[in-house]
């Protein structure tokens, strides 16, 4: 994914109080930092690095955050991995866009999915405090997130069957209140609004997470007719 937004219009469209030195980035991977908003236990909105992949508070390992990239939305209530985080730590990622792979040919053409008035998204994430291994806890506990999807709509539908679940402004305030009832939560769950986004193709360099510059969501010269 990628987040270029300047820091000061992110803490305006997010309200954390934060001031960090985020870097612009272009292709974010898993296993990397993400920034994350999450209510604190003072009320506010407070913007932190996450390591994307979610380590449970109980395993053994943390190498099994390599395959917890993502939190299917429809069984967040009953994975173990996920339940307790779903109910008490969840957050908001934010992000420009998502970068999805179409076959081309004998090739797979990557697009950019973003807003269509390039205003920045946020995605449905929860988040866990791993302390470290039984018997030998971390210094510092790892702290971690993963992004919870749904069934594709729209554009995206048609370069893959899941998406990002992402949020609407006026329902921070619900996916972010540990509080809230969770069949209140559940209905946020949902596609986007398809007129609100576009795909775009770009260049394959984004195939290469070590490269992390604007040139990886420059449009496709010549894209092939997919839409």
């Amino acid at each position: 994914m990628t987040l270029a937004t300047p820091v000061a219009e992110l803490r305006r469209v997010f309200e954390f109080s934060e001031t960090p030195n985020l870097r612009p980035r272009w292709n974010i991977a898993p296993t990397q930092d993400v920034a994350a908003v999450r209510a604190g236990e003072d009320g506010a909105r407070h913007l932190a690095l996450l390591r994307w992949g979610l380590v449970p508070h109980w395993a053994d390992d943390p190498a099994i955050g390599n395959r917890m990239i993502n939190a299917r939305g429809e069984t967040l209530a009953d994975k173990p991995a996920f339940r307790s985080a779903f109910r008490h730590r969840r957050c908001l990622v934010p992000a420009d866009g998502f970068y999805e792979w179409k076959a081309a040919g004998r090739r797979k053409q990557p697009y950019l999915i973003r807003r269509r008035d390039g205003r920045p998204l946020a995605f449905a994430g929860l988040w866990e405090r791993w302390p470290g291994p039984k018997g030998d806890p971390l210094p510092q506990p790892l702290e971690t997130v993963t992004i919870v999807t749904t069934a594709a709509g729209g554009v995206v539908a048609d370069l893959h069957e899941r998406m990002p679940v992402m949020l609407n402004p006026a329902d921070w305030p619900l996916w972010l209140d540990p509080q809230a009832p969770l069949p209140a939560v559940e209905t946020l769950l949902r596609p986007a609004p398809d007129p609100a986004l576009e795909a775009v193709p770009v260049s394959t360099r984004v195939n290469d997470v070590r490269n992390d510059d604007d040139t990886c969501i420059v449009p496709f010269d010549a894209p092939p007719t997919l839409f």
